[in-house]
């Protein structure tokens, strides 16, 4: 029977390598039909699972979204600070005040249109951003606080909480001194007190012996008269007339004499007439005398269409 016997060998057993099975098993791990242990959590220390349980496609696509995170909180960080930045750069806490025109005799004292400036921008709060400022509106507010302003602009300048205005003052055009103050009037008829300018040669002689009263310092008669006497100068010029002396005549304050230079005729006119029309008028009357080598004592242009004279 020993025949069959298998034949015992002398070489002792070898041990088994635990490494090598270990290697063996991790290698084996992600094959088919394998089973899978660990966890699908991504913060594997919590877990207490090591991460090299997390597939490399898993990997990829968890650090996909950490970078889109990680982007998308710059670019908030980005245009947060852009935005912060547009909106200190735009904001008016000082004003400086510059003028448009560079013939001005006098010296202004820009405290009384940077305060103007500051109350308009206390009223309005949002208009302190500059893209927020109506300039229209605020031109309309300083004339009405300052009338010999006649318009004032935002400058585009680049800087921290200053912003920088231009203002145009009002040229006269002719001057009249009511109960022993100076006002003024410029091309478009607005009355003034404050004149920057040189003196208008124009100054109006009042021989009405009316009374004219004035309340906190504005006249109340005079400002439709000033008007009218602004348009007059203005309109005359444009049309090739020089007005020397606007007079207001004796027993009325609806009538106007002005003096004109070119061949020295004294014209008439109404204030209750359009400044335009009358004008005209007194245009064609005018060169209708030169051509006859004519000087009347006047010319009364009071009714439309017809010039009556002396």
């Amino acid at each position: 029977m020993g025949l069959f016997k298998k034949k015992q060998s002398n070489v002792p057993r070898r041990r088994l390598d635990n490494s090598g099975v270990t290697q063996a098993a991790s290698s084996n791990m992600f094959k088919r039909n394998r089973t899978l242990t660990g966890t699908t959590s991504n913060h594997f220390d919590s877990t207490n699972v090591k991460s090299d349980l997390e597939s490399p496609r898993t990997h990829a696509h968890n650090l996909t979204v950490q970078r889109r995170k990680v982007l998308s909180i710059f670019l908030f960080v980005i245009l947060s600070a852009g935005l912060l930045f547009t909106l200190i750069s735009n904001f008016t806490a000082t004003v400086n005040i510059s003028l448009a025109d560079t013939s001005i005799s006098k010296t202004i004292n820009s405290s009384y249109y940077v305060k103007a400036i500051q109350e308009y921008l206390d009223v309005n709060p949002m208009s302190r951003f500059r893209f927020f400022l109506d300039q229209s509106s605020l031109a309309s507010y300083i004339s009405s606080k300052l009338p010999e302003v006649v318009n004032i602009e935002q400058q585009n300048t680049f800087g921290v909480g200053k912003t920088s205005f231009v203002v145009t003052m009002r040229r006269p055009v002719a001057g009249w001194v009511i109960d022993g103050k100076q006002y003024y009037v410029d091309s478009k008829g607005v009355a003034f007190e404050k004149n920057y300018f040189l003196a208008p040669t124009v100054q109006i002689v009042d021989e009405s012996g009316s009374s004219i009263q004035t309340t906190t310092g504005t006249a109340i008669v005079s400002k439709r008269f000033l008007s009218f006497v602004g348009r007059v100068v203005a309109l005359s010029k444009s049309n090739g007339y020089t007005v020397t002396e606007a007079i207001l005549p004796a027993g009325t304050t609806r009538e106007l004499e002005v003096r004109l230079k070119e061949g020295n005729y004294l014209v008439k006119l109404s204030i209750d007439r359009p400044v335009g029309e009358q004008i005209e008028d007194m245009s064609r009357a005018v060169k209708f005398f030169v051509g006859r080598g004519q000087v009347p004592s006047y010319i009364d242009i009071r009714v439309s269409g017809k010039a009556f004279y002396i």
